[in-house]
Formats: structure tokens, sequence, C-alpha cells
């Protein structure tokens, strides 16, 4: 393991081929990257074509073959250097987190860390076949091999960016693949910061590479046919287009996790203190740009006003502003653009009936005017009628929806198109156990929110994707099965 240190123009040359940064050939083909934390330009990015793909997957192809020649549990090596040498580096990796992000420098290093959690897990992952008894096993053997599939194409989102490249970079290395990986346009910089992380740690020149760009350049990547495998987070619109050209020439294994629009249901008998707490959790991190945040918080109707009482006086104490402080709690959305769309979400929530508690303003930091800073959000009087109901806001606006009874509850949750997460919050175990057969929702969450382990699958139902990212789940999706027979009788009858 060489040493690594995070590079000081770590948001320069910002495309990560054959195992290091390189300029485009003759690329006049460019994009700016604006820093929510000032709302000032951080760096212009060159946008990979094609032809750049078709480089990338040259390199991918050669270290794949070398890589997947190594033992699973000497890649494992490699995995936990990894994990080391970001645990050593968590400080400067997490900073530039919050340069790319905006989300709170705290935030930052627990993602960071996480990220070396989910190294060190699939360091381990098992990957042997197994043998299959059979009838007659005195004449016959059957066993399997878990073999790689070879390159992967990835595509990245926004609001977690390198841990959502640490969740599709780590599994599909374990399991032997290379993979090019693209980040969003918006977030491009720590991708590429993991990419360098991995080198030093140990893995060949070529397997993991970062090309940047938008929408032509992610389709690029899902299109080639020299990818053997396609795994996309974010909208479900792209998503669909991702299956679509994932499968256009050449059919792959495609996993998509996708949006959300889920429920925090709190029962009567909950403990109230614990129960804000979670609904926070499931609204206000990383200033709500979550895929699994609850946005309707169902609240039982006999504990409304304390729970709503003590809901808004939290809030209105979390401290917002520049995200590189310790104290802040609500950092910077990603961008002028989705503050906007954030905005516009609960203007039209008030414009159809509904009444605004709390926020919804932006925020004023003195030190960074041009930064994208918001106040929390938090609506009442809302129906199923209102564009907020249905839609994924991807924002730090709360929905408060009181309920009667347990299935009027469970009505609310499972009414939508997605199906990626719900939570819990009640003290009656047996009320726990019905809601979690019953809800619509491949992330359940009891008395908790937003909770994650790298052993643990996440995903979704419905339009919320399919696939798992994490656990032993992933590793089916990023490798393939090899069925074998062996005859052991010492003869052959010919049927003909």
């Amino acid at each position: 393991m060489s040493k690594f240190t995070v590079s000081k123009q770590a948001a320069r040359v910002l495309n990560f081929v054959g195992g290091k940064r390189i300029s485009l050939a003759t690329n006049n083909n460019t994009f700016k990257v604006y820093e929510p934390r000032s709302g000032e330009v951080l760096t212009e990015v060159e946008a990979a074509r094609r032809s750049d793909v078709e480089t990338a997957l040259q390199a991918a192809h050669k270290a794949q073959t070398h890589w997947a020649s190594i033992p699973p549990p000497e890649r494992g090596v490699v995995l936990r250097r990894a994990a080391e040498l970001i645990r050593e580096n968590v400080d400067d990796i997490s900073y530039w987190e919050v340069i790319d992000n905006g989300k709170p420098i705290e935030e930052a290093k627990a993602d960071v860390l996480s990220c070396a959690e989910t190294f060190d897990y699939f360091s381990a992952v098992d990957l042997n076949g197994e043998h299959i008894p059979l009838s007659d096993a005195d004449k016959r053997l059957a066993y399997t091999r878990r073999e790689p599939l070879g390159v992967v194409g990835a595509i990245g989102a926004w609001n977690y960016p390198i841990q959502t490249a640490t969740w599709k970079i780590a599994p599909a290395i374990a399991c032997g693949n290379a993979i090019i990986y693209k980040p969003s346009p918006l977030t491009p910089v720590t991708a590429v910061i993991l990419a360098e992380l991995l080198q030093s740690a140990g893995v060949p020149d070529g397997l993991v590479n970062v090309l940047q760009g938008g929408g032509l350049t992610g389709g690029s990547i899902c299109q080639a046919r020299g990818i053997n495998k396609v795994t996309f987070t974010g909208s479900v619109s792209t998503g669909k287009l991702i299956a679509q050209g994932a499968a256009a020439d050449y059919v792959k294994p495609v996993t998509l996790e996708l949006g959300g629009k889920s429920s925090c249901i709190i029962f009567e008998d909950c403990d109230i203190d614990m129960a804000v707490s979670g609904a926070m959790m499931a609204n206000f991190y990383s200033q709500g740009q979550v895929c699994s945040n609850a946005s309707k918080v169902l609240v039982h109707r006999s504990i409304l006003e304390p729970f709503t009482k003590s809901l808004i006086e939290h809030t209105a104490k979390m401290p917002i502003g520049d995200p590189l402080n310790p104290k802040t709690r609500i950092g910077a959305t990603v961008s002028a653009e989705h503050l906007a769309k954030v905005n516009g979400f609960t203007a039209s929530a008030v414009a159809e009936g509904a009444k605004l508690l709390h926020g919804g303003q932006k925020a004023s930091v003195p030190d960074f005017p041009n930064g994208y800073y918001l106040e929390p959000a938090v609506l009442t009087g809302i129906t199923p009628k209102m564009t907020v109901y249905g839609e994924e806001i991807f924002g730090a606006v709360l929905l408060i929806i009181p309920f009667d009874t347990d299935d009027e509850a469970l009505g609310i949750a499972n009414d939508t198109c997605f199906g990626l997460a719900a939570g819990i919050f009640t003290n009656n175990l047996a009320r726990a156990h019905t809601f979690i057969n019953k809800l619509h929702a491949g992330n359940v969450y009891v008395n908790t929110y937003n909770d994650v382990s790298p052993a643990v699958p996440f995903g979704g139902y419905g339009q919320s994707g399919y696939g798992r990212e994490n656990g032993k789940a992933a590793v089916e999706h990023y490798s393939q099965i090899k069925s074998v027979f062996i005859n052991a009788s010492g003869k052959l009858d010919n049927p003909f």
C-alpha cells in the first residue's frame, strides 16, 4: 500500500482512466460546476464522449482480466487497505464532500466513515459457490461457481456523492469486476478522490475509472457493448431511460435505485421525543435530499398538538449556515435550480390550501450571500389532491398529516407508486410487526429512520426501482452463477 494524500487541487482534471487523471484530447465539451456553499464556480469539467468511453473500456477490460485471476481473499486485502486509507484521510475527503455537495461537515464525515465500513464488509464477502447433492451422487456431481460479470457501468447521484460511488465500486470490484463510474455533473470531485485512493490501496491501473458528463455520457456508458452490467442511482425518469438504453443493443442486467415518497407513522403510544427526532431524521438530513426520506409524517390525532409543538421548536433551533462549520445542521442545497424546485413545492402547497407552520424561505447566510441556503419547511393541512402529497420533493419539506385509525395510516402510507421506505414509531411490538408486513416498502424503520449498514440490503418496490445495494444481495447483482455437472460414473449411455 502506497501513501495517499488528498490533493489540494482535487477539483481539477476530473476524468480518471487507466490509473490516473487525464485530459480528454481535443475536447471542447465542458461544463461549469458550482460550489453550493458559496454559489461561485468551483471548476470547469470536460465531459466524456463515446470515444472516451471506449478508451476507458479498453483499460477496464485489461485490468479486469488480471484482477479476476487474483483469489478473492487477496482482493479483500486491497479493499481493507482502501478502508484504512479512507479513515486516515477522513478530514480531507470530508472537506471535499462538503465543497462538492454542500452538506454539513459532520454529516460528510459520517458518510465518509461509512464508506470505510463498506469496503471492510465487501473485503470479506462470501463469493463461494455451493456443492449440490444429487439423488444419484455416486454417479454425478454438481456444484456452482460464482464468477465476475466483467465491466460494470455505474451512474451515481449527487446527494451522497462518495457514498453512492462506494456502494457501487466496493461490491463490483470485490466480485472481480472492473468499473466505469460516472458521478453526477453537480458533484464530480470526490469520486475521483476515491479512485485515486483505490490506486494507492493496490487496485490495478484501469480497474476503477471515472468519466464525467451528463446524459450523453451516461447513455454512452450504458449502451456500450463492452459494458456487462449497469447500475444507476437517481430519478425515476432517468432510470427508465437507463433501463431502455441498457437493453437497446446488447441486453445487460440493471440495478436501479430510484426515488421515493415515504411515510413515517407516529402512533399514539410512542415516545414523542423519539418520534420528533425520527421525523427530523426522516426529513432534514442532507437538507432533505435523501431518496428514502419520509416527507409524509402521519401523526395520530390524539398526540398531534404536542408532537407538532415539539417538532417546530426543535426545527427552529437547527443552525443554518456554512456547512464547514461543525455546529451547522442545515447546509446548502446542491444547486440554485434545485433550491427553486424545492421552494416551488412549498409554494404550490400553500397555494393549494396547505398551512405553512415554519420555514420555507431562502435563508440568509451573511458570509455566503450567493450560497444555496433554504429554511426547512413544515406544512399541515395536506390533502391527497395536492402536488406535495404524491410527488417526491427531495428537499427539507415536512408534511404533517393526522390520522385516526391504523387502517387509515396504512392506506395513506401505501398510497403511492413508490416503495422505497417507511417508518414506524410505536411501543407496541405487535402493531409494529403488523405494519412491517403490510407496508409496501423495501426498507422499514421501527423507532428509528434512515438507518443503514453495508451488511443490510437497500432498495425499493414499485417505481423506486429494482435490485439491491449492499449486503449479500449486492453480490448477486455483481456476479453470475455457473452451474457444473460432472459425470463420475466412468460411462455414458448413448440414447441414440
